[in-house]
């Protein structure tokens, strides 16, 4: 980075990769500098400094997992609901809240790509590696709010979790694409409520739709609606194991059955894992805070093996 012909225009393709590089190695190095600083303050056995010591090594000791091609990236995480009217829309919502309160939590970013589709990026390092085991539908079973019978209810919600790229990279064919525009309804001004700014594409032989409504601009917009489809199209070859996107198969529409993980507010407190067994009875500290640390670790160590 300090050579003279580094920062030369036409090297931008080439320096990317290397700042991208230079931040993670940054990011390591500075876990190991608090760690150090934690463990000269738990020479006094102080049982807090010791469990922040406890949480560090635990996520060097995580980050050795990461082995994908995308796990260094963002995530882009989508939530659907399932049949069930306003108990899933609630619950689809309730999930959103609950990753959001996970990023937040790491200090990472959240950024709400499409409001009325419950889409949302979030960056931090190794995002797509920690959440990607999210990916599935998650069980909720409850007294519902909007039943005046106060009976109990499940909902099923669908979390899709995939890479976010830069840029695309993907040969996607114009032909293929059906663009559609539309005003946004959530924030950023007049000038993006009033004008059809929102972009909506679906990528016609797979039938996968994507959308963005949170850029000022249409052009904006389009450009990371496009890079969302790139993340499902590669998603699809990798299930599908084809190599070009003209050969994917439609896509097949979400499955319902299988649950990975419930989360149980009646007539006891329980969430867990299907994949794993890890399970809690701290069922508030899970959806409202946040607290997936023990079930992302589990699902890491499970996979893994």
């Amino acid at each position: 980075m300090q050579d003279s012909d580094f920062w030369l225009p036409e090297k931008r393709e080439e320096v990317e990769p290397v700042l991208k590089e230079y931040a993670d190695l940054k990011d390591m190095v500075k876990i190991y500098e608090d760690l150090q600083k934690i463990l000269r303050s738990a020479q006094n056995d102080k049982e807090d400094e010791l469990y922040k010591a406890q949480k560090e090594i635990s996520k060097l000791e995580i980050q050795k997992l990461f082995g994908g091609p995308y796990d260094k990236h963002a995530a882009v995480i989508s939530i659907f609901p399932g049949a069930g009217g306003e108990d899933a829309t609630d619950w689809a919502q309730m999930l959103f809240r609950m990753y959001k309160a996970y990023a937040e939590g790491r200090g990472w970013k959240v950024d709400v790509v499409d409001a009325d589709n419950n889409i949302f990026s979030i960056q931090g390092p190794y995002a797509f590696g920690y959440l990607k085991r999210e990916n599935g539908v998650h069980r909720l079973v409850r007294v519902s709010p909007f039943s005046s019978q106060q009976l109990r209810h499940t909902s099923f919600a669908l979390v899709e979790v995939l890479p976010e790229f830069k840029e695309t990279t993907l040969e996607i064919k114009e032909d293929d694409l059906k663009v559609e525009f539309f005003r946004s309804s959530g924030p950023g001004g007049q000038n993006v409520n009033k004008v059809e700014t929102a972009v909506r594409i679906v990528h016609v032989p797979t039938g996968i739709v994507t959308s963005s409504q949170v850029e000022r601009s249409q052009s904006q917009n389009r450009e990371r609606a496009l890079r969302i489809l790139e993340a499902k199209l590669v998603q699809l070859m990798q299930d599908q194991r084809v190599e070009e996107i003209g050969k994917l198969r439609p896509k097949s529409k979400p499955e319902w059955g299988n649950q990975i993980r419930s989360y149980v507010l009646n007539p006891y407190k329980l969430v867990k894992d299907h994949r794993t067994d890890y399970e809690t009875t701290q069922v508030d500290t899970v959806l409202e805070h946040g607290e997936l640390d023990g079930f992302i670790e589990a699902e890491l160590v499970h996979f893994q093996n």
